[in-house]
Protein backbone atom coordinates (compact mmCIF):
# COMPACT_ATOMS: atom_id res chain seq x y z
CA UNK A 1 0.00 0.00 0.00
CA UNK A 2 3.03 2.57 1.09
CA UNK A 3 4.39 1.79 -2.37
CA UNK A 4 1.34 2.38 -4.27
CA UNK A 5 1.14 5.59 -2.51
CA UNK A 6 4.59 6.48 -3.21
CA UNK A 7 4.21 5.85 -6.75
CA UNK A 8 1.30 7.86 -7.30
CA UNK A 9 2.90 11.12 -5.21
CA UNK A 10 6.26 10.55 -7.75
CA UNK A 11 3.98 10.18 -10.71
CA UNK A 12 2.24 13.34 -9.62
CA UNK A 13 4.99 15.34 -8.54
CA UNK A 14 6.20 14.76 -11.97
CA UNK A 15 3.45 15.31 -14.15
CA UNK A 16 3.14 18.64 -11.98
CA UNK A 17 7.11 19.58 -12.80
CA UNK A 18 6.35 18.88 -16.57
CA UNK A 19 3.87 21.03 -16.93
CA UNK A 20 5.26 23.71 -14.63
CA UNK A 21 8.01 23.90 -17.91
CA UNK A 22 5.34 25.07 -20.68
CA UNK A 23 6.95 23.60 -23.12
CA UNK A 24 8.42 25.56 -26.29
CA UNK A 25 7.72 28.94 -25.85
CA UNK A 26 8.93 31.41 -28.69
CA UNK A 27 11.58 34.12 -27.55
CA UNK A 28 11.30 37.68 -28.11
CA UNK A 29 12.73 39.46 -30.91
CA UNK A 30 15.10 41.74 -28.11
CA UNK A 31 16.18 38.07 -26.93
CA UNK A 32 17.00 36.08 -29.80
CA UNK A 33 18.60 39.77 -30.76
CA UNK A 34 20.76 39.32 -27.57
CA UNK A 35 21.36 35.87 -27.99
CA UNK A 36 22.61 36.91 -31.43
CA UNK A 37 24.90 39.13 -30.57
CA UNK A 38 26.49 37.17 -27.83
CA UNK A 39 27.53 34.65 -30.56
CA UNK A 40 28.87 37.62 -32.86
CA UNK A 41 31.19 38.50 -30.08
CA UNK A 42 33.83 35.19 -31.51
CA UNK A 43 34.37 37.11 -34.56
CA UNK A 44 35.23 40.17 -32.15
CA UNK A 45 34.42 42.44 -34.06
CA UNK A 46 34.29 46.75 -34.07
CA UNK A 47 31.85 48.61 -32.51
CA UNK A 48 30.20 50.11 -35.45
CA UNK A 49 29.77 46.86 -37.22
CA UNK A 50 28.40 45.42 -33.68
CA UNK A 51 25.67 47.86 -33.68
CA UNK A 52 25.18 47.60 -37.83
CA UNK A 53 24.41 43.49 -37.39
CA UNK A 54 22.30 44.09 -34.17
CA UNK A 55 20.30 46.37 -36.93
CA UNK A 56 20.52 43.29 -39.34
CA UNK A 57 18.99 40.68 -36.91
CA UNK A 58 16.81 42.73 -35.37
CA UNK A 59 14.86 43.14 -38.83
CA UNK A 60 15.62 39.81 -39.84
CA UNK A 61 13.51 38.53 -36.22
CA UNK A 62 10.66 40.73 -36.51
CA UNK A 63 10.25 40.22 -40.73
CA UNK A 64 10.00 36.18 -39.32
CA UNK A 65 7.69 36.86 -36.33
CA UNK A 66 5.99 39.27 -39.09
CA UNK A 67 5.75 36.25 -41.71
CA UNK A 68 4.47 33.59 -39.03
CA UNK A 69 1.85 35.83 -37.67
CA UNK A 70 0.24 36.45 -41.17
CA UNK A 71 0.46 33.00 -42.27
CA UNK A 72 -0.77 31.80 -38.52
CA UNK A 73 -4.03 34.47 -38.93
CA UNK A 74 -4.92 33.87 -42.25
CA UNK A 75 -5.74 30.14 -41.24
CA UNK A 76 -3.68 28.30 -43.93
CA UNK A 77 -0.19 28.08 -41.90
CA UNK A 78 1.61 25.99 -45.15
CA UNK A 79 4.61 24.89 -44.02
CA UNK A 80 6.33 24.46 -47.43
CA UNK A 81 5.44 27.68 -47.77
CA UNK A 82 6.74 29.08 -44.48
CA UNK A 83 10.22 27.35 -45.01
CA UNK A 84 10.11 29.23 -48.43
CA UNK A 85 10.05 32.57 -46.27
CA UNK A 86 12.56 31.78 -43.76
CA UNK A 87 14.96 31.07 -46.38
CA UNK A 88 13.74 33.97 -48.48
CA UNK A 89 14.74 36.15 -45.48
CA UNK A 90 17.90 33.94 -43.85
CA UNK A 91 19.20 35.02 -47.50
CA UNK A 92 18.29 38.81 -47.23
CA UNK A 93 20.38 38.74 -43.47
CA UNK A 94 23.12 36.84 -45.05
CA UNK A 95 23.53 38.94 -48.15
CA UNK A 96 23.66 42.35 -45.58
CA UNK A 97 26.26 40.50 -43.57
CA UNK A 98 27.87 39.79 -46.44
CA UNK A 99 28.56 42.72 -47.54
CA UNK A 100 29.47 44.11 -43.75
CA UNK A 101 31.49 41.10 -43.17
CA UNK A 102 35.16 39.84 -44.52
CA UNK A 103 34.94 36.45 -45.99
CA UNK A 104 36.71 34.86 -43.29
CA UNK A 105 34.08 36.43 -40.75
CA UNK A 106 31.62 35.42 -42.61
CA UNK A 107 32.86 32.06 -43.25
CA UNK A 108 32.97 31.63 -39.53
CA UNK A 109 28.92 33.32 -38.75
CA UNK A 110 27.86 30.60 -41.72
CA UNK A 111 30.09 27.17 -40.05
CA UNK A 112 29.97 27.98 -36.48
CA UNK A 113 27.60 30.80 -35.71
CA UNK A 114 24.36 30.46 -37.64
CA UNK A 115 23.56 26.72 -36.74
CA UNK A 116 24.11 27.49 -33.48
CA UNK A 117 21.60 30.32 -33.89
CA UNK A 118 18.64 27.57 -34.89
CA UNK A 119 16.09 27.05 -32.05
CA UNK A 120 16.53 23.79 -30.57
CA UNK A 121 12.97 21.73 -30.07
CA UNK A 122 12.74 19.73 -26.68
CA UNK A 123 13.08 16.06 -28.09
CA UNK A 124 15.41 16.41 -30.90
CA UNK A 125 12.54 15.60 -33.48
CA UNK A 126 15.00 12.81 -34.50
CA UNK A 127 14.95 10.30 -37.46
CA UNK A 128 13.40 12.48 -40.31
CA UNK A 129 13.66 11.76 -43.62
CA UNK A 130 17.02 9.98 -43.23
CA UNK A 131 16.31 6.58 -44.02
Amino acid sequence: MKKTILMILVFVTGSIAAMAQGGFQQRTVEERVKNAMEKMEALKLDKEKTARIDSIFTDFFKAQDKAIEEMRSSGSFDRDAMQAKRKELGDERDGKLKKLLSEDEFKKFKDEIEPALRPQRPGGGGGRGNN
